[in-house]
């Protein structure tokens, strides 16, 4: 294909000598705030197409986008990717996001434009994935809103498909991060201690993951700097992310801001850690963690290992989330107050903390109310004996009642 022409839109185009395609674009130049012209390279015509379509939205082109009109997915691309430019989300996320678009992509709804795709498209669509878990629905219902808010700020649209929309249950039952029994958490630690590195190269990460509840990425994520073993602290500051490509690498701060913490170490893994320094002590920036081939570690294979070995001693369910999840609800038990676990967890919100430890706490909420219960009937707060014998009368007359319809049920009979 011949180079044509430039249109103040840009071009694709095919350069035989260079073997690849080609694709010019207009941006204006911060500094003399005129219109330049640019240069990329593109795998194909309709890569190159869909990103001047998108370069041509992002700018708000309406002679553009009267002609053309926006697909849905195309809103969608042009949704994530701003949050990106913005710093709103990291690559990770970004990744994440678009798996999820590329779901709806396989949707003819998806190549609909914006102001075609009707309440009814987007409910039938919704309706299609209630056999799917309701996070995965979630997922795709808050694609559907971000892109169609964008929509509606732009002024592309004047009417939101959405409101008529309702988010369908999923069919399938939530599943739940177990945390493991105090019986399971003695195998496992038992097996740990009993194994030296070179056997059981992770088994540091458990520790940690199990004793102090680091997410696993943070563990993954530890330098000697993080240890401060004069204070008996490890200060968490980041964690190990992927970015567009998938690839493992060190992100530059937790997974939200309130995960930036200090985490006491208990006194029975200290010499854990202190094994783990001294092997990170000759790692690329004094990395506790690396694979063998010097490269940081994937926590799916972290993950992968821990289920094998768990499953040699019987113990099923359990993930290295599972792990942190242990450390969470060991420290409930212990009767810990909610604002202290959720800073030590890193939570953002104290909310999430009590949601995701519901049960717990509500099991120590009834024996702490219990104590109150004793507390005044030991000091006589309360007339106890009045109320037993009240309490006594009430009971006796409830069964009085129960043997009389039974007696009259047998002579019915």
């Amino acid at each position: 294909m011949s180079r044509p022409k430039g249109n103040k839109i840009g071009s694709v185009f095919f350069n035989k000598s260079k073997g690849k395609w080609f694709c010019e674009y207009y941006i204006i130049d911060p500094i003399t705030h005129k219109e330049i012209i640019k240069q990329k390279t593109v795998r194909n015509e309709e890569e190159g197409k869909q990103f001047l379509n998108s370069l041509q939205y992002q700018k708000g082109s309406e002679i553009f986008i009267k002609n053309n009109g926006i697909p849905l997915s195309q809103l969608m691309r042009i949704n994530v990717k701003r949050k990106l430019d913005m710093n709103l989300i990291k690559e990770r996320q970004y990744s994440r996001v678009i798996k999820t678009i590329e779901v709806i992509e396989k949707n003819d709804i998806a190549n609909k434009k914006i102001e075609d795709v009707t309440s009814d498209d987007i409910q039938t669509f919704l309706n299609s994935l209630k056999d799917y878990s309701n996070s995965y629905i979630k997922k795709i219902m808050e694609q559907f809103t971000q892109s169609y808010n964008l929509a509606m700020n732009k002024g592309y649209i004047t009417k939101n498909p959405l409101v008529d929309v309702i988010k369908p249950r999923s069919t399938k039952q939530d599943k739940e991060v177990r945390a493991m029994t105090v019986e399971e958490q003695q195998i496992f630690t038992n097996y740990l201690m009993s194994k030296n590195i070179t056997e059981e190269p992770y088994k540091n990460v458990f520790l940690i993951q199990m004793y102090m509840g680091l997410r696993v990425g943070e563990a993954l994520a530890l330098r000697n700097g993080d240890i401060d073993l004069k204070r008996n602290l490890i200060n968490v500051n980041k964690t190990l992310t992927t970015d567009k490509s998938e690839k493992v690498i060190m992100g530059d701060t937790t997974k939200t801001y309130s995960g930036l913490r200090e985490v006491p170490i208990p006194i029975f893994i200290k010499n854990s850690i202190i094994e783990q320094m001294n092997i990170g002590a000759n790692n690329m920036n004094k990395q506790l963690f690396l694979s063998s081939n010097g490269s940081y570690i994937d926590n799916r294979n972290v993950n992968r290992i821990l289920k094998k070995r768990l499953a040699d001693l019987g113990i099923s369910g359990i993930s290295t989330h599972s792990l942190r999840h242990t450390y969470g609800t060991r420290c409930v038990e212990a009767g810990m107050r909610a604002v202290a676990l959720q800073r030590l967890m890193g939570h953002k919100d104290i909310s999430v903390t009590m949601n995701t430890y519901t049960s717990v706490f509500n099991k120590y909420k009834e024996e702490e109310l219990e104590k109150v219960n004793e507390y005044y009937m030991n000091n006589q707060i309360v007339n106890t004996d009045n109320l037993l014998n009240e309490n006594s009368k009430f009971i006796s007359s409830i069964s009085s009642e129960r043997e009389e319809k039974e007696i009259e049920q047998n002579r019915c009979y």
